[in-house]
C-alpha cells in the first residue's frame, strides 16, 4: 500500500466532536503517536497510521463512528455490517445500491445516492450532515471511504472525474484534489452535501473480494480506508510505485530519473510528463510527497536513526534532510520523533528502557 501523509487540518476536525462532548483528548493524541504542538502548525503532516490510531481512539471514546461529528451517532459495527452486505453484490453498482439502501435505515445518517446521468455515474451525499462546524470533515470522510472501499471491492482504483462540496472551501482545500484524484469543488450550493462523478462502465465491474478479504479489511481499518491503495491504474501511481521501491531496498536511494521512468513505461519523457501533468502531477511533486511520506512514517516508526534514514531517502547532508522536513512538517526530525508513538514520555523502548534521550 503507498503511504500518504495527513494534513493536520483533518487532525484538528476529527477532534471536533469529542471536544464537544467534554472527552479530553490529550490521551487521544498520546495513544496515535501524534504530537500535541504540531496542531499548531497548518504545514503539519502526520502519518497515516497516526491518523487510523487516533479514529480508532475517537471511535472508542465516543462510542460513535461518526467521532461526534454527526447530527445523530452511528453505533460501533454499522460500517462493518454494510459492508458484509455489500460483499456478495455481483457488480459494483449493486453493491453500491445496497449500501444507499442500507444507510437509509437509520434517520439522521448519511443520505446516500447512486445516479446515472448518460455515460456517467455519480455517488452522493444528500442530506447535510454538518451538525457542527467540524462536520465538513465527516462528509469528506464519507466521499473518501466510500471511494476507497468500491475501489476494493472491484480491485481496481475508480478514476474520479470530479468531486463536489456544498461548504466553504477549508483550509487544507489544495490538498483535496491529491486525496480524491481530481478536480475538487466548494461551494457547491446546499445539496448534495458531497457528491462525486465517475465512468458509468465502472458500475458493472464485477465484485473480486469476499467475507475473509473483507474481515482483513476491517481489522486494518480506517488505515486501508482513509489511505490511497495503490492499484497502478495510473501513471502517477507507476511512478510512485517505482520510487517506493527504490526507497525500500534498505540503502541510500537514487530515485529513478524521468528518463528511466519513461523508459520502464515504454514512452517518451515528454509522453511522461505530459500525462503526469494530465493527473494533476509532477515528477518532482511526486517525488517530494513520496520522500515526505517516507520520512514521516519512518520517524513515527522509529526504529531507523535519523542520520541513517536521510541517508536512505537520498540526502547527501543530514542538514538538507532537516530544512526539508521543517518545511514539509513546521517541526524537527527530532521533534517530531519525541512525539511519536516510540517516543511518548514512559513508553518503553525497544529493549525495555525509555526511549527518551536516544535521539540520533
Amino acid at each position: 500500500m503507498g503511504m500518504r501523509t495527513v494534513s493536520v487540518h483533518y487532525v484538528r476536525d476529527s477532534l471536533g466532536g469529542a471536544r464537544r462532548l467534554g472527552i479530553d483528548t490529550a490521551p487521544l493524541l498520546q495513544c496515535a503517536g501524534i504530537p500535541p504542538l504540531l496542531l499548531g502548525d497548518d504545514r503539519a503532516q502526520v502519518a497515516p497510521e497516526q491518523f487510523a490510531r487516533l479514529v480508532r481512539a475517537l471511535h472508542r471514546a465516543t462510542g460513535d463512528e461518526f467521532m461526534g461529528l454527526g447530527v445523530v451517532p452511528s453505533r460501533p459495527g454499522t460500517f462493518a455490517m454494510m459492508c458484509y452486505a455489500c460483499v456478495g453484490c455481483r457488480d459494483l453498482g449493486a453493491a453500491l445500491e445496497r449500501a444507499a439502501r442500507f444507510y437509509g435505515l437509520f434517520p439522521g445518517g448519511p443520505d446516500l445516492a447512486l445516479e446515472r446521468h448518460g455515460s456517467e455515474a455519480v455517488f452522493a451525499v444528500r442530506n447535510d450532515l454538518r451538525g457542527h462546524a467540524e462536520g465538513r470533515f465527516l462528509a469528506e470522510c464519507a466521499m473518501l471511504v466510500w471511494h476507497r472501499l468500491a475501489s476494493w471491492l472491484i480491485g481496481q482504483r475508480i478514476l474520479l472525474r470530479w468531486a463536489r462540496f456544498a461548504c466553504p472551501a477549508p483550509p487544507y482545500a489544495g490538498e483535496c484534489a491529491l486525496m480524491f484524484g481530481c478536480p475538487v469543488r466548494f461551494g457547491a450550493g446546499p445539496a448534495p452535501t458531497a457528491a462525486a462523478g465517475f465512468d458509468a462502465r465502472w458500475l458493472t465491474a464485477p465484485v473480486v473480494r469476499d467475507e475473509e478479504g473483507l474481515r482483513e479489511l476491517l481489522r486494518r481499518a480506517p488505515a486501508d480506508l482513509l489511505s490511497r491503495r495503490e492499484y497502478g491504474t495510473t501513471v502517477a501511481e507507476q511512478v510512485r510505485r517505482a520510487f517506493l521501491r527504490s526507497l525500500g531496498e534498505g540503502r541510500p536511494a537514487r530515485l529513478p530519473e524521468v528518463a528511466q521512468l519513461a523508459a520502464r513505461l515504454a514512452v517518451s519523457p515528454a509522453t511522461l510528463r505530459r500525462r503526469l501533468q494530465e493527473e494533476g502531477t509532477s515528477y518532482q511533486r511526486l517525488k517530494d510527497q513520496v520522500r515526505r511520506e517516507a520520512a514521516i512514517s519512518g520517524l513515527a516508526e522509529g526504529r531507523e536513526p535519523i542520520a541513517q534514514l536521510a541517508a536512505r531517502l537520498g540526502f547527501s547532508e543530514d542538514t538538507a534532510f532537516h530544512r526539508a522536513f521543517r518545511r514539509w512538517t513546521g517541526t524537527t526530525p527530532g521533534a517530531y520523533r519525541l512525539g511519536g508513538p516510540r517516543g511518548l514520555p514512559g513508553r518503553p523502548g525497544p529493549h525495555g528502557g525509555d526511549v527518551r534521550g536516544q535521539e540520533s
